[in-house]
């Protein structure tokens, strides 16, 4: 079956660095649109980052942008979140997800399957 497995969250301090990695099993890597998405406590998931299936296209919310920069290995079958400059409303769970020959969304139901999250705290 399809598994998506992230890994890399963790605790940082304002200004610092993380980069997360989602690892795909069980689908045909390359044929599938990648994404992140976040959720802070209390609040809806949103979206953060989207790769096309081969790289070429990459798409980010306005509160990462310059900031989040999203990659992905398909001979790995990986997705990456490198993220720098966090602050502390970037806390949340992380999680990524998986669209079959979809385009680059920031539509969560346009995800056909999503990893269990890891979670991203920044401190003040």
């Amino acid at each position: 079956q399809v598994q998506l497995v992230e890994s890399g969250g963790g605790l940082v301090q304002a200004g610092g660095s993380l980069r997360l990695s989602c690892a795909a099993s069980g689908l045909t890597f390359s044929e599938y649109t990648m994404g992140w998405f976040r959720q802070a406590p209390g609040k809806e998931r949103e979206f953060v980052a989207s790769i096309s299936r081969s790289s070429g296209d990459t798409y980010y919310a306005d509160s990462v942008k310059g900031r989040f920069t999203i990659s992905r290995d398909n001979a790995k079958n990986s997705v990456y979140l490198r993220m720098n400059s966090l602050k502390p409303e970037d806390t949340a769970v992380y999680y990524c997800a998986a669209n079959r020959f979809g385009s680059i969304t920031a539509m969560a139901k346009g995800y056909d399957y999503w990893g269990q999250g890891t979670q991203v705290t920044v401190s003040s």
